[in-house]
Formats: structure tokens, sequence, C-alpha cells
């Protein structure tokens, strides 16, 4: 089986290339011709030695993705469904905006951590994509942008970790293919620019800090170990007081000085004033520097949960706000092709069960948490 080049790095693909008996430069030709021009036939590259182009005909391929549908939605959002074999395809979504491009890429064929309120967790884990299957969806979304919008230019600005899958427990995909996307011979985007979203999986919060520390985004959603435990199972095993010190430990790597936690807004569950509160005292008790993303729900008829009314939404900003908490409240896009946040399902073949463990807990209710009431008093 020949190498698809889109699973290494500079790094990897250097030590590929001595091991055809070429120098370093040649890795790094190479390398921009794949990422930087979206070239996928050796023959289209000029500048490399014939004969060299003949030993990547015979032991390495670039392979990308096969695309199995595309939809755009009315706000320019487009969502694209690729195959990755066995049955299992993943989502990959672009969002365009007057001052960026955000791509939004999956790390897994489906999840395993099963957040309650998260699509793609109903759908159940079928595996890890590789390296290359990561890399794949930016480099034929920014090819793909330039050809349709008739630009040289970079199209995408920013990508986030966010699609389907649990980005920290594909680890060692997931790096060498966030290498891919900074190093200045590919995508050449700003570490303040790449942003990996975890539900919470410490031990992989402070290598990511060590390894190759970029933008982060933590998947918070309630105030409260009791609260937290059935919406984001992974708190039964890295409560909050762990998480919040590893956040404030990847601080100390990371290119912006906060962390972006991320709450999603759900009618009657984590929504209520003294949730806010609680959010606040948590902040404020374990000194993480942070930023609030309220997010609506973007409901699906397994979950058994509805999204918070504007106006509460708007309430519980204003406490986190007036709190003295940088609080933002995400616009939705691209909810009318089910490209918005949370909705991705894909087509995954569960191996683990893990749907089927969601759709019977949904037979427990979730309901508010009180907060603590000292934390209450120190608010009022």
């Amino acid at each position: 089986m020949t190498a698809n080049l889109l699973d290494f790095d500079l790094e990897g693909l250097a030590a590929f290339c001595e091991g055809l008996g070429e120098k370093r430069f040649r890795a790094t030709q190479l390398f921009r011709w794949i990422h930087q021009r979206g070239a996928s036939d050796f023959s289209q590259m000029s500048d490399l030695a014939k004969s060299l182009r003949a030993k990547l005909e015979s032991s390495a391929r670039i392979e990308g993705l096969r695309l199995l549908s595309q939809h755009e939605s009315a706000d320019g959002t487009i969502k694209w469904l690729f195959d990755v074999g066995a049955g299992n395809a993943v989502e990959a979504v672009f969002i365009p905006e007057e001052d960026r491009g955000t791509l939004c890429v999956s790390s897994q064929a489906g999840c395993a951590v099963g957040c309650r309120f998260c699509s793609t967790g109903h759908q159940g884990f079928a595996r890890n994509l590789t390296t290359g299957e990561i890399v794949a969806q930016l480099w034929f979304a920014e090819h793909f942008l330039r050809q349709h919008l008739a630009t040289s230019e970079r199209v995408i600005s920013n990508v986030v970790m966010m699609g389907m899958g649990e980005p920290l427990q594909n680890y060692s995909a997931l790096i060498p293919a966030l290498r891919t996307m900074l190093d200045d011979h590919g995508y050449g985007l700003s570490r303040r620019r790449v942003t990996v979203s975890t539900s919470g999986v410490v031990p992989m919060m402070d290598r990511l800090g060590q390894d190759c520390p970029v933008a982060l985004a933590v998947s918070l959603h309630a105030p409260t170990d009791v609260l937290r435990d059935p919406l984001v199972p992974l708190n039964r095993k890295y409560p909050l007081v762990e998480l919040m010190q590893a956040c404030k430990r990847y601080l100390a790597h990371a290119p912006r000085d906060f962390i972006t936690f991320e709450y999603c807004m759900l009618d009657g569950v984590n929504d209520q004033p003294e949730h806010a509160r609680a959010l606040v005292a948590l902040v404020r008790d374990q000194a993480v520097s942070c930023k609030l993303n309220l997010i609506p729900f973007n409901p699906f008829p397994a979950s058994g949960l509805t999204r918070s009314p504007s106006s509460r939404v708007q309430a519980f900003a204003k406490l986190l706000s007036d709190a003295g908490i940088v609080t933002t409240i995400r616009k939705t896009r691209g909810d009318d092709i089910d490209a918005a946040c949370g909705q991705l399902a894909g087509d995954v073949r569960d191996r683990t069960r893990v749907g089927e463990r969601i759709a019977a807990q949904r037979t427990v209710m979730l309901t508010p948490v009180p907060a603590d009431p000292v934390a209450k008093e120190g608010l009022a």
C-alpha cells in the first residue's frame, strides 16, 4: 500500500523523503505543492526532479476524501459530507463572515463522549479519523473555495476542531494535522486562529499545551458537577475542579490569555439565574481567565431537550457580563441545512453502542440544580 502524503506533517514528510534518498528541501517543495497549491498529481510538480516524481508515483499518493454531498445554507454556510469508508461518513462546515472564513473540522467518525445535547454523540462512535482524513477536509475545502471564488488568496482563515468527535481522544492523529495547518509551508494559520474544542479530557489538555498549544475551547455547559455529569458524561472522570485546574495550566502555554467556555442553553435545565450565579462563582473561585460563549441549542428529536427562549439567554448573558465576564451569544449559522453547532451527525456505524446508552438515559429527567447558597450570597 502506498503512503498517503496527507498523513504527514512537514517533519513526517521530510522523513519519508529521506527514506527515498531525497534531501529535506524536496519535502518542503512537495509540501507546498500539496497544501498551498492543492496538487494531487505528481506530474504537475514541475520543480521536482523527474527521478523524484517517478519514486513518488510508485510509493506515494495524495488521496482526499470522497465527497458524498454538499449543501449550502441561505446564509452562505456550506456543509460537506465525506465518505470515510465502511459505511461511515463525516461532516465539515464552512462559515463565511465579513472578516474571516471558518472551517469546522471533524476528528472522529461519531463520538464516544455522548453529550446529551449533541447530535453526533447520539449517532454513537465508529472510529478515529487518520491525520490524512482530518487534513483532507481542510485540503478539499480550501482549494474548492478558491476555485469557486476564482481567487488565489487563502479563503479559510480559521479552523475549529468542533466537528464530529472529541479531538483530544484522537490525539496522535490530531497533532500532525494541527502542525500542517500551522506550518508556513502548509496553510500558514495563526495559533490564535486554530481552536481545539474539548469536553474536558484533562491529561490530553496538558499534553496539548506542551506539544502544540493553540486556542482552546472547553465544552462546559453546567456550573456544578451534579448538573454536568448527565449532560457531559466525561465529567464523572474529570470533574469541574480538575477541569478548571487544567485550564489554568493550559493558559501558561496558550496563544490567547483566556479559555473559551462553550455553554449550550437548555430550556429549564441550565439556563436559570441561579445557574448564571453559580457559573460566575466557579470561574471566580478557580481564577480562570475566560470568555463565555452562550450557544442557542439546536434541537433534534432524540435529545428530549428544547432551546432556551431568547429573552432568557439575553438575561443569562447580562448576569455574566454584569459580573465582569466577557460573554457572547453565538449567532446560529447553517441551521437550515443541519450545519449549526451540535447538529453534525454524518452517518456512523456505531461499534460502541453509545447511541443505545444515550437513548436509555432519555427517561432520566434533567432538573435544575440550585446554586451553592454561599456563592449566591456573595453575588447578590
